[in-house]
């Protein structure tokens, strides 16, 4: 292999949607830092069967709602 190409790959936390957290080795930030998620297998409904809704962390569509209230479609 050669010399100086290669990632850093270090210990960080993992925050999961449920406020769990978990070490993973990754390439991502600095060693120690924590890395928030917004989907996981806990919450994406590809892992549970559609059961859990997606939660909208951005604000998106109340900002919507919010626009567009007085509307009729």
């Amino acid at each position: 292999m050669k010399a100086e190409i290669h990632p850093d790959y270090h210990v960080v936390d993992v925050k999961l949607t449920d406020g769990s957290t978990v070490q993973m080795k990754s390439t991502w930030g600095k060693e120690g830092d924590t890395l928030t998620l917004d989907i996981d297998p806990s919450s994406h409904p590809a892992w549970t069967g559609g059961s859990s809704r997606l939660m909208d962390t951005g604000g998106r569509v109340s900002k919507f709602k919010n626009k567009y209230a007085g509307l009729s479609f």
